[in-house]
């Protein structure tokens, strides 16, 4: 994450100057005082060294965003308010950064508008392929596609780890979001909302120590990550909108079902030589898409995608000069989009989610009134997702979704080291698991049961939120229910035997 954001207090010194400074929403405590012999204490609490009450002149707190210096050689403390106004002055800042910035929204890009396609004939196939199931279409994105709010539940989970589960499971379910746990509470995404922020820039980062360079890239901004329709329509034509100052390549994810499970590998060394070349030939921004998947094409994970690159061009030196943004048919819940972003993704553009929820949009609404409407369905769905990211973001003390772009708070539970080492480096793995082989293995038999001509017409029903008898095995099943009440009532224990697994 960048440096000025989540809980931190950092001191610093060349041996002339020495200081402190605090993270920009002031999550961790830092106290100092001032005696009357010109020491400066300063601790993450008060009275950590004895001094009489009489000696200090000066007690206060470093305050958020804020930093303490002292100046040994001038022999005094220069405060915030200097130091700032000192730096900010030197240089021509505010003009470079709007200089700089180009929004997307702001392109004028006429065909885009009229970019929203018509939902896909084979729409009950592609979601059956990336695993929907009739959970997902009525306790996910309905409620998201009709509030703008993710659905309420209640706490608990007694489903399976992923890698225990007898049903296939997206590669996002084998991560588990870290949150600060030894810190102060953490932000309140909703009545903190004025510190946090979706804002997101898509493209080559400039090197923020180098006030010389001559021509400095330009950042493509973007209100929030997730894009619609149109959005996607102007990413794809950027080079000409832009007049040439950005250039979008795609990167396309999928591969023959004839390569077999073998193909996710070789599809991953190709996709990253391919990335290379993308970037050596001109292009600034890459386009991860699963968008050509078929009856004939499977869809490698694009999460797993997604990582493989960004740890192969910060490998090669490269990362700072592209975007990378995610065009797939896989992401629907807030957790799949954090996954994506937390590995690379400037942008996710859901196109078979947004899909969906315009298929549903004319079955809600409130009894009487007006079905709704596609388009406001997508928005809902769209602004939905957003709540969530800010959720998700503040568990870390992270306010803007560039800190947590890129900063990996995931840890993948049920995967293999040599699968984590090789393509998610950096992620803490504690449980071994699933390698490349088995997921490829994995998304070919999804992929074949999705495009079987006796495949049936909807998703399966899925079972991880409730129990089905057909669906995910819970802890809390009817039959261990009602064996633990007739234990109760009997007073006789039940075999160990006869007991659920």
């Amino acid at each position: 994450m960048e440096p000025w954001d989540g809980p931190a207090a950092i001191a610093f010194t060349d041996g002339r100057q020495i200081g402190a400074t605090l993270d920009r929403n002031g999550l961790r405590p830092a106290r100092y005082i001032l005696t009357d012999d010109d020491r400066v204490v300063l601790a993450s609490e008060s009275g950590v060294l004895p001094v009489a009450e009489s000696r200090i002149v000066r007690k206060w707190r470093l305050q958020p965003g804020r930093m303490l210096l002292i100046d040994t050689d001038a022999g005094r403390i220069i405060d915030d308010d200097e130091l700032k106004a000192q730096l900010a002055a030197a240089r021509p800042y505010r003009q470079w950064v709007e200089a700089l910035r180009v929004r997307l929204d702001a392109l004028d890009a006429p065909q885009a508008h009229d970019a929203v396609p018509t939902p896909p004939t084979d729409l009950a196939a592609r979601q059956r392929a990336f695993g929907y199931s009739v959970e997902d279409l009525r306790m996910v994105l309905a409620p998201m596609a009709l509030q703008a709010e993710e659905a309420v539940g209640s706490m608990g989970d007694d489903a399976p780890l992923a890698v225990l589960s007898l049903h296939a499971k997206p590669l996002y379910a084998y991560f588990r979001q870290m949150f600060a746990q030894v810190t102060n509470p953490p932000i309140d995404p909703i009545r903190e909302q004025l510190v946090m922020s979706l804002l997101s820039f898509i493209g080559p980062k400039p090197d923020l120590l180098d006030i010389n360079q001559v021509n400095p890239p330009l950042r493509l901004e973007v209100a929030q990550p997730v894009l619609d329709f149109t959005g996607m329509a102007r990413l794809r034509q950027i080079a000409r909108i832009s007049d040439g100052k950005f250039r979008s390549y795609t990167l396309d994810i999928c591969y023959p079902a004839e390569w077999g499970a073998e193909g996710i590998e070789a599809r991953l060394a190709s996709l990253r030589a391919e990335a290379v070349d993308a970037l050596g030939s001109g292009h600034n921004i890459l386009i991860v898409s699963d968008r050509s998947q078929d009856a004939a094409r499977v869809a490698t994970p694009a999460l797993l995608a997604l990582s493989a690159l960004h740890q192969h061009l910060i490998a090669r030196g490269l990362r700072t000069q592209t975007g990378l943004v995610v065009e797939t048919g896989s992401a629907r819940e807030v957790h799949d989009f954090a996954a994506l972003a937390g590995y690379g993704a400037e942008a996710v553009h859901p196109y078979l989610a947004l899909h969906t929820v315009g298929a549903l949009a004319p079955l809600l609404g409130e009894t009487g009134a007006q079905p709704l409407q596609v388009e406001q369905a997508q928005r809902n769905y769209i602004k939905a997702i957003g709540k969530g990211l800010l959720k998700v973001m503040s568990k870390m003390g992270i306010s803007t979704f560039m800190s947590y772009c890129g900063a990996q708070c995931f840890e993948a539970i049920g995967l293999a080291q040599t699968l984590v080492d090789k393509y998610f480096s950096g992620t803490l793995a504690p449980v071994g698991g699933v390698d490349l082989f088995e997921l490829g293995e994995e998304a070919l038999r999804l992929h074949r049961a999705a495009w079987d001509e006796s495949a049936p017409t909807v998703p399966g029903l899925g079972g991880d939120y409730a129990w089905r008898a057909q669906g995910e095995r819970h802890l809390w099943s009817p039959d261990a229910v009602a064996k633990l009440q007739h234990a109760v009532r009997s007073g006789h224990a039940i075999p160990i035997a006869t007991t659920p697994r």
